[in-house]
């Protein structure tokens, strides 16, 4: 028997078989628990991640470098803004599609109408974006259940018939045997004496009662095997247990996305309480800066008002000098008279 191919992983370059990769990135089990498929904390797309510190997709790490820390998108809520105020996945979708309508899963204004072709993957109904991947999966989960539970009910049916013929056989040839013994037992009878014959229609009697008392003990386990009626019903059960597992994980996926809300609108608080706080720092700032102005010039008032006082009283000392340098002046024009002509004279 030929050794079955084997095909690299495409992480760590190692070789398995093909049952043992994953579906999408061919990834071996190792490398899918050392590197697992997560959501970007601001984009909320899947991507393989490097690192257990690594939280956000390389788009958004680029992103954040070049235009700084994301906003949430008015439209959808996700913290994915980096430009303006609405993130790149609904500016495209708002130039290609129109303007955003109500979402039929979260009641938000953020699901754009993709039309037929965008209607026919989600059974025609008007969800966001991010509710189209949550239907998507319940949709997957569900038709992988219905397969589980297809290949186990053909497996059970196919294990029954089995049982069936097996114990169908068992019981023809033990009746067989037993006729072909009863067959030959008559001919010894016919040659023994009559008290043998009565001794061995005692054993004959007793072996047939101990048979009739072990097979309404084999009756039920018949009874128990699932007829044609018993499966259609089993398979009526399971598909309502899948209905409920639909329901399910529609209100986890809900449950999630109340979650997510939850999530943006507390960050939005807690932005809004950053930048009250800032703004609050700024205020108190330009509030100190005020009183430091207001003391300086009450100090600077303060000091012209002295100088000014001061030199006030000066000017008054120079004018109690000039008035009595006036009254010596006048006084000595007194005791002086002049002349018409001009010649001094001095008072006898």
């Amino acid at each position: 028997m030929a050794a079955s191919a084997l095909y690299a992983c495409t992480k760590c370059t190692q070789r398995y078989p093909f049952e043992e990769l994953s579906q999408g990135q061919q990834l071996c089990k190792e490398c899918r628990i050392a590197h697992p498929i997560v959501k970007c904390t601001y984009c909320r797309s899947e991507f393989q991640q490097e690192s257990k510190t690594n939280t956000i997709c390389k788009k958004c790490a680029q992103n954040v470098k070049q235009f700084g820390t994301p906003k949430p998108c008015q439209y959808c809520n996700i913290i994915a803004a980096f430009i303006g105020t609405k993130c790149q996945r609904c500016t495209n979708s708002e130039k290609k599609y129109g303007p955003p309508q109500t979402c039929e899963q979260c009641k938000q204004q953020c699901a754009f109408d993709r039309k037929e072709e965008g209607r026919r993957k989600v059974d025609g109904k008007l969800l966001c974006w991010l509710c189209t991947l949550s239907y998507k999966r319940v949709l997957q989960k569900t038709k992988e259940q219905r397969k589980s539970l297809g290949s186990s009910h053909s497996n059970s049916s196919s294990s029954s018939l089995t049982e069936k013929d097996q114990h169908h056989s068992k019981h023809h040839h033990h009746h067989h045997h037993h006729h072909h013994r009863h067959s030959s037992g008559h001919h010894k009878i016919s040659s023994l004496s009559p008290e043998q014959e009565q001794g061995l229609w005692k054993q004959s009697h007793k072996s047939s009662a101990t048979i009739q008392n072990e097979t309404p003990k084999k009756k039920p386990k018949l009874e128990s095997k699932p007829s044609n009626g018993d499966s259609s019903i089993n398979q009526s059960a399971d598909s309502g247990g899948t209905d409920n597992f639909v329901l399910i994980s529609q209100l986890k996926e809900e449950v999630m996305s109340l979650k997510r809300l939850l999530q943006q609108r507390d960050q939005t608080i807690l932005e809004k309480d950053k930048k009250l706080t800032e703004l609050k720092a700024d205020f108190q700032y330009q509030e100190s800066n005020l009183r430091t102005k207001m003391n300086s010039m009450e100090k600077a008032h303060k000091e012209t008002v002295e100088q000014l006082q001061f030199l006030h009283f000066v000017l008054r000392m120079k004018h109690a000098k000039n008035r009595e340098l006036l009254k010596q002046v006048a006084a000595l024009s007194k005791g002086k008279k002049f002349d018409k002509s001009g010649s001094v004279l001095t008072s006898p």
